[in-house]
């Protein structure tokens, strides 16, 4: 079994999980989390179905209830947990990936997150993963739990529609990926924003449901320059993510939506306190937010990390390169949908004053940036530490990071190595002062990683 990782459990199923897998940890859940009772909710893949018959069948034969709310975002999951006062969820979704992957996120009190260092790695071993001799005996109890409905589609919309604002000045293209989104979107915003593949179909027969990829975002920046919209928003399959185009189509970096928000809660709420960016972040984030007086820490990749460091610094709000985007507000969680209408609460206040999105963003951008590169390599440790060891013996950094891969700041760039938590990549970022520096950098990297592969 292939399938645990840092922040979830997640594969191809049928290959990585089976569904005997997935009963074996419905069934441990409950004793991992010291719970009576499990809140559950599922997307609409193919494969769901049954993964969710499975869960619940395990979990109910451990003596516990299940709260089932059927279709589901992940967002819509966490904010049940935290709200209705539950020890354990889990939602059942594959996030971005393709159709034939599926998974579990699963979150403890206050929905925080459950990843491998907090929890995951007991179940991988009690359920004999990869070691089925130390499978935990399985004694279904004779007080079997049961299932229990529960729906909070309604009391979710309202709080939701907390966050709408006045975007009738603003056209607006949304691609919904054929995934979660679409249980909520035309309910909260109506016909306002023009559509595309916006009907649920776990199959997504229309592109992945990952705005990471640039061919699944060329639907969209076709439709906003087509249609003259200011700009376009795409979520992932779960809602738990969304990305943004601007007017004339182009690709906004996620990274810099953190700084967006900040006209949200700084401007216009008149907050003040502390955000959140992952290890990834454009300098010119913390830059710019510099200038509402945030104080902005940096931290690990991923929700298993996020949310906890949101929570200790008492942050306001956080983001990731990734465009998930984490809320106080939200039991520091992350939500797609909650952040793309206070983005669109921005984007239609500055277009009051006169400002298109890719102004706007034009002037958070300062730097010249790669975007996130990947290389399939075996050595990642042995790469990480060559790429480290080139540059900083011929530079001094002005800052150092050593908790996601490394971070290294120099005087006129910086960039960020890093094994993913998720798939089987080395990751390299970096940004400079110019385009030319910033080639050079980028092939001297290119070199030493591929030098490696020789090796």
């Amino acid at each position: 079994m292939n399938a645990f990782h840092a922040y979830d459990i997640r594969g191809i199923y049928g290959t990585d999980f089976t569904c005997s897998d997935v009963y074996k940890i419905g069934f441990f859940l409950p004793k991992l989390l010291g719970v009576k009772k499990v809140l559950v909710g599922r997307d609409v893949r193919d494969s769901s179905p049954e993964i969710h018959k499975a869960l619940l069948r395990g979990i109910c034969e451990s003596g516990a209830d299940v709260y089932d709310i059927g279709l589901s975002t992940t967002p819509q999951v966490y904010y049940a947990t935290a709200k209705h006062g539950f020890g354990a969820s889990v939602q059942i979704t594959a996030s971005h990936n393709p159709a034939a992957y599926n998974g579990l996120k699963i979150s403890r009190a206050q929905a925080m997150p459950v990843g491998y260092d907090s929890g995951l790695n007991l179940l991988e071993v009690w359920i004999g993963a990869g070691n089925p001799a130390a499978e935990r005996p399985i004694s279904p109890s004779a007080n079997r739990g049961q299932v229990i409905p529960f729906s909070v589609r309604d009391e979710y919309l309202a709080f939701l529609r907390g966050y709408l604002g006045d975007y009738t000045n603003l056209k607006i293209g949304m691609d919904l990926s054929n995934g979660m989104a679409a249980l909520f979107m035309r309910d909260l915003m109506g016909d306002t924003p023009l559509y595309i593949f916006d009907e649920l179909d776990g199959s997504f027969p229309n592109h992945e449901p990952n705005p990471l990829v640039p061919e699944n975002v060329k639907a969209l920046k076709d439709l906003v320059v087509k249609e003259a919209c200011d700009i376009g928003v795409i979520f992932d399959g779960d809602a738990d993510r969304v990305m943004f185009v601007d007017e004339g189509g182009q690709f906004i970096s996620p990274d810099l939506i953190i700084a967006v928000l900040g006209h949200y809660f700084f401007e216009e709420k008149g907050l003040s306190g502390a955000v959140l960016q992952d290890i990834r972040s454009s300098k010119a984030v913390g830059e710019y937010l510099s200038s509402f007086g945030a104080e902005v820490h940096t931290w690990r990749v991923g929700r298993a990390y996020a949310a906890p460091k949101l929570l200790e610094i008492d942050g306001i709000y956080g983001g990731e390169l990734a465009g998930h985007y984490y809320f106080k507000e939200f039991f520091y969680s992350d939500s797609g949908i909650m952040a793309a209408l206070i983005v669109l609460n921005v984007v239609s206040k500055m277009k009051d004053r006169g400002i298109s999105v890719s102004q706007l963003i034009g002037r958070i951008a300062r730097y010249q940036n790669s975007g996130e590169i990947n290389y399939k390599i075996e050595k990642k440790r042995e790469a990480m530490d060559a790429v480290r060891d080139y540059f900083t013996s011929r530079e001094e950094p002005t800052a150092s990071y050593d908790f996601d891969g490394y971070r290294l700041e120099f005087a006129d760039w910086w960039f960020n190595i890093r094994p993913s938590n998720t798939e089987p990549y080395l990751r390299f970022i970096a940004e400079a002062g110019n385009a030319e520096l910033l080639r050079e950098k980028l092939q001297i990297v290119d070199n030493l990683i591929k030098s490696m592969e020789d090796v």
